[in-house]
Order: C-alpha cells, then sequence, then structure tokens
C-alpha cells in the first residue's frame, strides 16, 4: 500500500485532465470575446481575429513561461534539501488559484487582459517548470537506471491519456453544459475540481518514493545504493548500505562516467532537447489558432477533438519506446521520435482538409519520444539529489527559449496569413531536424 502511493501517476492524471479542460474553455472564451469585439467595431475580417487571437496568447505565454524564472529554481532546491513535495504541491496550489480567473471572466464578464495576471500568478508559484521537472524528478528516484527510460515515458502515457480522455469531451461540456447561458462555466468549474483533488492528493495521500526498496529491481545494485545514501533524508545504515562499504573503492569510482564526457553528453543532450521543445510547443501554439480559421474553421467540439487526437501521440509514443528499445538504444530513440515530429509537421503545412490535419497527427505519432527518453538520459549522468535542480534548469531553459521562439513564430504565422499560413510550419519541420545534429 505504502508503494501505491507513492506514485505520481494519479496526480499526473488530475491535473492533465483539469488543464486540458481549461485549454479549451480559455481558447474559446479569447475567440468570443475577440469576436464580439471585432464585430461591434464593423471588421469582420478573420484576419483580424486571427491576429487578435495570436497576439493574446503571445503576451499569455510570455508572461507564464517567463514569471518561473522568479521561483523555479529556488523551489527546486527546497525539494532537493527539504521534500520532493514541494516541486508538486506548490505548483498544483498555484494553478487551481490562478486558473479561477477564467471562471471570474465568464460569470462576472471581467476584461480578458486579467488572464494576463493569472499567467503571472501561475508562473511566480512554478507553473509546468517547476511542476513537470518534479514529477520526473520523482519519476526517476523511484525507478532504477535500467528500467528509467520506460517509467518516465509511462508518465507521458499517462498524461496522454488524461489529455486525450479531457480533450475528447471538453468541446461537449462547453457546448452543451452552461449555467444560465454562461458559455463555458461549466467547464472551467470540472477543471478546478480536478485541480482540487490534485492538491488534496499531493498533500494528503502522496508519499516521498523510498530510493533504497527500488534497488531490488535494479541491475546495478553498487550505484543505485549510492544514489540513496546521498539523498536528502538519508535511510540509516542497513544490509543493503554494507554492499557499497564493502567494495574496493576503486570499483565505485570505476563505475562513475568521465566527467568530460558526462559534460558533453549533458551539454549535446541541453542543446537538442531544447532546439527540439522550441519546434514542437511552438508548432502546437500556431496549430491551436491555424485551425479555427478557414478553410478547416473548427468549433468548440472540432477542437476538443483536435486536442484529443494530438494526446493519441502519447500512447502512440508509449508503444513506439515498448518496441523500438528492443532494437535501439536511447539515442536511435531519439532520432526516431524527432524524424516522426519534423515530418508530421511538414505536413502539417498543407493542410486544407480536416481528413489531412489527422494524417499529420498520424505521422507524427512518435513525436513525444524524444524529451523523456533524453530526461532519462541525463538523469543517468548525475546524483539523484541533483535531479529537482538539473530538471528544472533544463524546464527553465525550454521555457525561455520556447516562449521566444512561439512568440517570433506567431508573428511569422500572421504576416503570412495572406501569403501562405501554412509556412511557419514548415520552419518548425526545418528546426526539427536540426535537431537530430547535436544527437549525431
Amino acid at each position: 500500500m505504502v508503494m501505491v502511493r507513492s506514485w505520481i501517476e494519479p496526480v499526473v492524471a488530475g491535473a492533465q485532465i483539469a488543464s486540458s479542460f481549461y485549454d479549451t474553455g480559455l481558447l474559446m472564451t479569447v475567440k468570443n470575446h475577440y469576436n464580439q469585439t471585432i464585430m461591434s467595431s464593423n471588421s469582420s475580417s478573420d484576419k483580424e481575429l486571427q491576429k487578435a487571437i495570436s497576439n493574446f496568447y503571445i503576451i499569455y505565454n510570455s508572461v507564464m513561461a517567463l514569471t518561473p524564472l522568479l521561483s523555479a529554481y529556488a523551489l527546486g532546491k527546497i525539494s532537493d534539501r527539504t521534500s520532493r513535495k514541494v516541486t508538486i504541491c506548490v505548483p498544483m496550489t498555484g494553478y487551481l488559484i490562478s486558473r479561477m480567473f477564467l471562471l471570474f471572466v465568464i460569470l462576472w464578464d471581467w476584461p480578458i487582459e486579467v488572464m494576463f495576471g493569472s499567467a503571472a500568478l501561475n508562473g511566480i508559484t512554478g507553473w509546468f517548470t517547476t511542476y513537470w521537472a518534479g514529477v520526473m524528478a520523482w519519476a526517476s528516484l523511484e525507478s532504477s537506471a535500467s528500467r528509467r527510460s520506460l517509467r518516465l515515458i509511462v508518465i507521458e502515457l499517462v498524461y496522454g491519456l488524461a489529455g486525450f480522455t479531457g480533450s475528447l469531451v471538453s468541446g461537449h461540456i462547453f457546448v452543451n453544459l452552461n449555467i444560465n447561458n454562461y458559455q463555458g462555466a461549466v467547464l472551467v468549474s470540472c477543471s478546478l475540481g480536478c485541480y482540487v483533488f490534485c492538491v488534496l492528493y499531493s498533500s494528503l495521500i502522496l508519499k516521498i518514493p523510498n530510493t533504497e526498496l527500488r534497488c531490488v529491481e535494479g541491475d546495478d545494485k553498487v550505484r543505485c545504493v549510492q544514489e540513496a545514501l546521498e539523498e536528502p533524508n538519508k535511510i540509516q545504515y542497513t544490509e543493503r548500505s554494507r554492499l557499497l562499504n564493502d567494495k574496493p573503492s576503486h570499483s565505485v569510482l570505476s563505475s562513475q562516467p568521465d566527467q568530460t564526457n558526462t559534460k558533453f553528453i549533458l551539454i549535446t543532450m541541453f542543446t537538442c532537447v531544447i532546439l527540439y521543445n522550441s519546434a514542437s510547443n511552438g508548432a502546437e501554439d500556431v496549430i491551436n489558432i491555424f485551425v479555427l480559421k478557414k478553410p478547416l474553421g473548427w468549433g468548440p467540439v472540432e477542437v476538443g477533438y483536435g486536442n484529443a487526437a494530438a494526446y493519441i501521440n502519447y500512447i502512440t509514443s508509449f508503444l513506439g519506446v515498448y518496441m523500438f528499445s528492443k532494437c535501439f538504444g536511447d539515442l536511435g530513440l531519439i532520432i526516431i521520435g524527432i524524424t516522426s515530429f519534423s515530418s508530421g509537421i511538414l505536413i502539417m503545412a498543407f493542410v486544407r482538409w480536416t481528413y489531412l490535419y489527422y494524417v499529420a497527427r498520424a505521422v507524427m505519432m512518435f513525436s513525444l519520444i524524444p524529451t523523456p527518453t533524453i530526461r532519462s538520459l541525463i538523469s543517468k549522468h548525475i546524483q539523484g539529489s541533483s535531479y529537482g535542480k538539473v530538471f528544472i534548469v533544463l524546464q527553465l531553459a525550454i521555457g525561455i527559449i520556447s516562449v521566444s521562439s512561439s512568440a517570433g513564430m506567431n508573428k511569422l504565422y500572421q504576416a503570412t496569413l495572406d501569403w501562405y499560413s501554412g509556412f511557419c510550419f514548415i520552419v518548425f519541420s526545418t528546426l526539427g531536424f536540426l535537431s537530430i545534429i547535436p544527437v549525431m
């Protein structure tokens, strides 16, 4: 029972269902707001609506991605020194409080600019940067080195299944369940209910993983026990810890990677994952706006289905890791994932019909393999007591570069609307293929 209580999956699932509800609610609320504003100014141009929504998300995403710079690293250090729960509970509480603002916008007709304050509050409490780094550190501590890649992709699978479920029903809730014609109020309330569950579960039920017990599954017991002894809450001297002391000192030292080689691996992996996430995150931001315009012209239900299709990639990526890991190492898995994304997003540049959108998503079926695999590879070259700091630095780097590239690509998308709206997807595809270079 204690081992089950150390599973992070319930928090990941609950938070992602909540996020799926919120994302659909926010997008449709923003669209409705600017649609009314543009119509009242006698300018019903679809291009103007696209620009207005795009500009909103540039500011919103920038605020939310940059404000964690003020708190994320500090939360990571506190987590490493005190409790692993810090990087889970604090961001979850921030999500709950900040996302109440959308409900106020819907019910009380607050200005849509209030959501920028919501983004700032979400960022100050760590946002996804701290939360996901905490989840990855938690899962890494809970798993042995030999099974870590599979363990992290299982977390991604749970994340994807929850996102798929939430996205699939979110559009229907938005359209069919309303309180006194307040469209989206029920959807946002459901999202907040899921966040309440996550806060209560992570603070009251979730137990910090026992790093010594996981050594039973590992094939490198010396290194595993050594990592356990380095944790902040050190386990008292036991029979297993004597295994470490009974070995000659040189056997332990010889198992450590060469420092220069380790630094080189970390630099190349950081470069690869930052470049890749800049392309993939920027692509998703543009896709969310792209599907609202003609010729697709999606509504809430179609948006929910489209998001659900994106989350299916978590399932196919998990299956890809499970199958391909028998034939390829971590680097092979990374290259397969990057190639899948880059090819699929290239097809997205030519989408003019809904079925072609799903074809592009199908080609991107392994696009979620690279990031968790890279995190797994990084975790094998650092000590367990540093997971929190390193993963947060990595997530901060991804966030800063991604938000910068996303803002630039959104502006590029606006500039090419009249010429060729899919041009930015060609750029994303190029960036994806370039991210293979550090790996090679």
